[in-house]
């Protein structure tokens, strides 16, 4: 549908008393559920959950109750990362309707019991969006669709079916209107899913004449997950079959396997409608049956639908907002309908779930929740919740902490009580620290501080590195950089409660840690970049580069996306970047920049990309430095061009309701730059009036007198009628009640939050002295050498020492550079007054001999190789596979795989060394590569990542030397450059003339 259609739909989604000429004629009826709920639920009526649809926003149109359990959506396709939903508003087919989904993610699941109303002839094939006759799917047309908050509507083309969707917590209510046929069927479809997921075990039982029963056990994104469903007719079916492995028989009543469907068939000539009601239990059949009795006992499909849209007016009247444009109030009521769909019950109404651990536990005085984003939603999202779902917070940590006794560790990305393991750093604890620090402590706080510190104590992901070194380098772990700035954050958020709880040593720990962000700040060139093991930069830096894989040091970005983050030291970043002034200028060049698209770097003005998480703090940065009016241009900005009411009004992935619920603060004119700190920095209002109805049964206004699409700056500012001069508020201001009024103006303020006392603050607790580097990367030699260290931070004093002993102030001075003859190990350290000492610098400088050429002959040009095939995370793992095709080439040839993803070669031979001397040998890869010359592994670029050089030294005589490069290709991307710096030369890429094989 064109976006005049789609403006046409949100109209009607709005309107009250809209034109019969307007509602959209079905085959059978007009459908006036969203016209009657903008009567009784106005707030429900102002949402479209067809925003977001469109694009890469991937959420799902279709019926649910805040945070429930149930997500009744249409599913349009269940392949493709846009369909990570089931569903794509560019798509004019469905398939059916399952029960569950996920709101904006960037990876696919769930997707679980796929019901679709046919008539005629049976088919239990899905059929394709090309030709959908091939199966049961319908063709539909957006003209004839509609939702709102709670309800689901929509015209099947091909069987004249009117269906519509609503939904209980726990329970998802069908209505289907058929034409008068004695061949009206409902297909349930067990082996669905989004995403590819694999079917482990299935079982399926008709009951009777009006019940049917399911259960699944699958393994996808989500490794293993359990789900019942337990379905009820509203009249009897005449006919019944199950299907298991595409084989129908008509007389089976109950039915084992990975393939499973099954059919009930209904005389709908007398009567036409059939509603179905699915409950739901991740612990068994009883248990959904005992949802369905408690939430859903009767057949009224509009009592339930009203009671869906109850909940959900019910939910938006947290915040309300008043004037502006129409379409303001559509993208504002749907942001916050997007940031109240996740986390999802996981609980039965007799308190049973299924827990990490695969048991069934009783959850006492709390509700189980799960699809828990962390990643994304730690940002935005929860501290939204600690504001107007506070009772439910509680539960939400609750819940965490049932998973971290289940399992042993804090989850990093929970789904279905299952670990997935998707991105990075160990976000529960800001979630549970901002919770905290605003006084939610329904929960044991000790035992909720004991799972902190825990899981900030392994060793995966790169974190034994990160304790050893100060920082995680270049070698051990993809992500290096982002991993080792967002672990500093989430430690400050440990330290912080360490300090509240009164445990010193934990908060000095934490502390420090917290501020090992700066280990990999260079202020240099004034951008977080990676190191090596032995703390020097990596080589051919550039902070623009996005891979296309997405795979390198930074976490889906670059190093414009990672260099701002450091939430919690702001005005330590400032200090790194020499003050206000050169932040403010490099601040405005993010914005500027000219920046890459890519599937998870979207939204961008400039390198700024507002599509994805990291950055969604940055533009408020701009007021801690001083000029706040630059963070109400940004702010105003992106609010008013990348929220639309439009299928493709997000720019990026909800992800479980972080991208809404910036847009929710940011509407409100205030935003949480630091979860953990309960501090809210203002940026700039968008309605003349909004009001937080608080649990507490008090209220916050926020007006914004004279505020338009040009009057976005603020001029002054009083709370509780007395001037305010801040430029930030605290969250016990807000959660006491109050008024606060903006006076806007269409021009800036520049005076108005100039003031550093009138700034928002950082609470970093002491700073870490910046850590020492070597000037070279170079660390072998012949004879002797000489090395040199640098540190940036002013006035500080680097100790070393050559005895293998920490330095400390007691150890020698550096003041020169220092001349070793002998394999020598020179650790270095930075003392400043004030700070902490910095991270130690360990590196090995390492006397060699020169390597020994070899006797050979019989040789002649090129080089042998051989082709492994599979999924390949490190060139370690060929040992485990056989090979697939031997062969020879004339140099590091990948054409010779005759295949762009899934492979490893191993290409070996001899390179002539033209004088004696030392080597540097380089690789350019992507993915991983290992470079050997004899036995001695000389460069380690191993794991996945994308193009990006790596390098290391070796001394050889004059003569032949046996090479050998390993190299694996996971996906996207495939690159090998191999090159050699030569005695006194530059890098070149190593010719086919200096490599031989054996004839």
């Amino acid at each position: 549908m064109t976006s005049q259609h789609f403006r046409n739909a949100a109209i009607r989604v709005l309107a009250v008393g809209f034109a019969l000429a307007g509602r959209p004629v079905w085959g059978q009826s007009a459908d006036t559920v969203v016209q009657e709920a903008a009567k009784a639920y106005p707030l429900a009526a102002k949402v479209n959950p067809l925003i977001g649809t469109g694009g890469h926003g991937h959420t799902y149109p279709g019926a649910c109750v805040p945070f429930g359990m149930v997500q009744l959506s249409p599913d349009t396709g269940t392949e493709g990362w846009d369909w990570c939903s089931g569903y794509h508003y560019s798509d004019h087919s469905i398939m059916g309707f399952s029960h569950t989904h996920l709101d904006g993610t960037g990876c696919a699941d769930l997707g679980d019991f796929l019901f679709m109303p046919t008539t005629g002839e049976l088919q239990f094939e899905p059929g394709s969006k090309r030709n959908p006759d091939e199966g049961y799917r319908s063709r539909f047309s957006h003209d004839q669709e509609q939702a709102c908050a709670g309800y689901y509507g929509v015209y099947l083309k091909d069987y004249d079916i009117a269906v519509k969707l609503t939904a209980t917590c726990r329970v998802g209510v069908h209505q289907y209107n058929f034409p008068a046929t004695q061949e009206a069927n409902v297909i349930m479809d067990l082996s669905h899913s989004i995403g590819g997921g694999t079917i482990r075990e299935s079982k399926v039982q008709i009951v009777g004449d009006r019940e049917v029963r399911g259960y699944v056990r699958k393994s996808g994104w989500s490794p293993d997950r359990f789900l019942y469903f337990v379905a009820r007719f509203s009249q009897p079916f005449v006919k019944s079959g199950i299907v298991v492995n595409r084989k129908l028989d008509e007389s089976a009543k109950q039915a084992e396997g990975k393939d499973i469907q099954c059919y009930v068939r209904f005389d709908t000539t007398r009567e036409r409608v059939v509603v179905v009601k699915v409950a739901l239990s991740a612990v068994s059949w009883e248990g959904a049956a005992k949802n369905m009795d408690a939430e859903c006992p009767g057949w009224d499909f509009q009592q339930v639908c009203n009671g869906a849209m109850e909940s959900w007016n019910r939910q938006l009247s947290k915040i309300t907002v008043d004037g502006g444009p129409a379409a303001n109030q559509t993208v504002f009521y749907t942001a916050l309908y997007h940031s109240c769909l996740a986390p999802n019950l996981f609980t039965d109404v007799d308190g049973q779930y299924r827990g990490m651990d695969k048991k069934i536990h009783k959850a006492e005085n709390f509700e189980n929740y799960t699809v828990f984003s962390l990643w994304d939603t730690f940002r935005a999202a929860h501290p939204l919740l600690t504001l107007i779902e506070q009772k439910r917070t509680n539960d939400f940590i609750h819940s965490l902490l049932g998973k971290y006794e289940q399992r042993g560790i804090l989850p990093f990305w929970e789904l279905a009580s299952d670990e997935t393991w998707c991105m990075i750093g160990y976000h529960s604890i800001p979630v549970i620290a901002d919770a905290y620090a605003k006084g939610l402590r329904g929960y044991d706080v000790k035992k909720a501080f004991t799972a902190m510190k825990h899981s900030a104590m392994q060793d995966h992901q790169g974190l034994d590195e990160y304790k050893k070194l100060g920082y995680i380098s270049l070698s051990d772990d993809s992500q290096s950089v982002s991993r080792t700035a967002e672990y500093a954050y989430d430690d400050w958020c440990i330290a912080l409660m360490a300090k509240d709880l009164g445990s010193q040593d934990d908060y000095d720990l934490f502390t420090r840690r917290s501020q090992q962000y700066r280990n990999l700040f260079d202020r240099s060139v004034g951008f977080i970049r990676g190191k090596t093991r032995d703390g020097a930069w990596k080589a051919d830096f550039n902070p623009d580069h996005l891979p296309a894989d997405g795979a390198s040091e930074y976490t889906e970005g670059n190093s414009w996306h990672y260099t701002w983050f450091a939430p919690h030291d702001v005005e330590g970043l400032i200090e790194l970047m020499h003050g206000d002034a050169a932040f403010i200028k490099k601040m405005d060049e993010l914005f500027v920049r000219q920046g890459r698209e890519h599937a998870d770097v979207s939204g961008l003005i400039g390198q700024y990309a507002h599509g994805n998480e990291p950055c969604h703090n940055y533009a408020y940065l701009y007021v801690y430095a001083g000029v706040p009016w630059k963070t109400q241009e940004k702010v105003s900005q992106i609010v008013r061009s990348l929220y639309t009411d439009k299928p493709d009004g997000l720019c990026g992935n909800n992800d479980c309701g972080q991208m809404s619920a910036w847009y929710v603060f940011s509407a409100l004119g205030f935003y949480p730059v630091c979860p953990g700190q309960p501090m809210y920095v203002f940026g700039t209002p968008l309605f003349p009036s909004a009001v937080l109805n608080l649990e507490n049964g008090k209220t916050f206004k926020v007006v914004a007198e004279g505020v338009s699409d040009k009057n976005i700056y603020i001029q002054s500012a009083t709370l509780n009628g007395k001037a305010y001069t801040k430029t930030y508020i605290q969250h016990a201001d807000i959660i006491q009640g109050g008024t606060l009024v903006f006076k806007m103006g269409s021009e800036p303020n520049k005076q108005w939050g100039l003031a550093k006392a009138d700034r928002p603050y950082s609470v970093p607790g002491q700073r870490l002295t910046l850590m020492p580097y070597p000037a070279g990367s170079q660390q072998v030699f012949l004879d002797t050498m000489t090395v040199e260290f640098k540190c940036d931070d002013e006035g500080a004093r680097m100790y070393y020492t050559v005895d293998g002993s920490e330095p400390d102030v007691s150890s020698l001075l550096y003041t020169k550079p220092i001349e070793v003859n002998q394999t020598t190990t020179i650790k270095v350290r930075a003392f400043k007054d004030g700070c902490w000492p910095s991270s130690v610098l360990s590196t090995t400088l390492t006397k060699k001999a020169l390597n020994p050429a070899v006797e050979i002959s019989g040789l002649e040009n090129g080089l042998n190789y051989v082709l492994y095939v599979g999924n390949f995370r490190r060139t370690t793992e060929f040992a485990k596979s056989q090979p697939q095709e031997r062969g020879q080439c004339s140099t590091f040839d990948l054409s010779v795989a005759k295949r762009s993803d899934g492979f490893g070669l191993e290409f070996t031979g001899y390179y002539n060394a033209p004088e004696d001397g030392f080597y540097q040998f380089w690789t350019r890869s992507d993915d991983g590569s290992r470079l050997f010359v004899g036995s001695e592994l000389v460069v380690d670029s191993d794991g996945p990542h994308s193009a990006q050089f790596a390098s290391g030294f070796i001394a050889l005589k004059k003569g032949y030397h046996p090479i050998k490069v390993l190299y694996f290709e996971g996906s996207v991307d495939e690159v090998l450059e191999v090159y050699v710096t030569r005695p006194g030369s530059q890098r070149e890429l190593i010719s086919s003339k200096d490599l031989f094989r054996q004839k």
